[in-house]
């Protein structure tokens, strides 16, 4: 699976692999996306980083939480996305130094606009990865993930959030969009990115 989303992300710029995670993993995940979201531990997303940042819910309304290893589901992940970042930098000599990721939850109604993960020549977010949770999903829910060529309107994929189902896309050069969601919908949202240290300060700050 890891030479194959390589080899697919240096030909066209994104890959699919719909049974990417375990599925008993992927019920542990939701699980604990579940908990927090009972406590009250998930926040509004907005836009831009830093001094930028904004809400903006006429550009997206899921609500997210960040991946820290908090709990064994979330530590099993990111050690099989240590791996995947470990196998992109081998085969595609990409310089990945860390994957950042959090849990996303858009309730029904709820959508993410036309929109790029990175800037180009930010070396920021180099390659993006949506993972889905939702184990029943039909078609008629919505939620679909557009995934747009690098200019003009041409869709390369329209990808249902089926749970155990990873997507990987080039951040600077592929614009997507979620569609609006008819029911809940649970997913991953992470990012690999490079290493911006200046100094003697350590990058990512958060």
């Amino acid at each position: 699976m890891l030479e194959t989303a390589s080899q697919a992300l240096a030909e066209r710029g994104w890959w699919l692999g719909t049974d990417a995670v375990d599925m008993d993993l992927v019920d542990d995940l939701r699980t604990d996306l579940d908990q927090l979201r009972d406590n009250d531990e998930l926040e509004r997303a907005g836009i831009g980083r830093d001094l930028d940042f904004q809400l903006a819910e006429r550009v997206r309304g899921d609500r997210i939480h960040w991946l820290s290893r908090g709990s064994d589901a979330q530590a099993r992940l990111l050690a099989q996305m240590e791996s995947l970042r470990q196998t992109l930098n081998e085969s595609l000599f990409l310089g990945l130094f860390e994957f950042e990721a959090h849990y996303a939850h858009y309730p029904p109604g709820s959508f993410y606009r036309r929109h790029l993960d990175s800037f180009r020549g930010a070396a920021n977010r180099i390659v993006s990865a949506v993972i889905y949770l939702n184990d029943d999903w039909r078609d008629g829910d919505g939620g679909e993930l557009v995934l747009y060529a690098e200019s003009g309107d041409e869709v390369l994929a329209t990808i249902a959030p089926k749970a155990g189902s990873m997507l990987l896309f080039l951040s600077e050069e592929l614009p997507h969009e979620v569609l609006p969601a008819r029911r809940d919908r649970f997913s991953i949202a992470g990012w690999y990115r490079l290493n911006a240290s200046i100094g003697n300060q350590i990058d990512p700050a958060r």
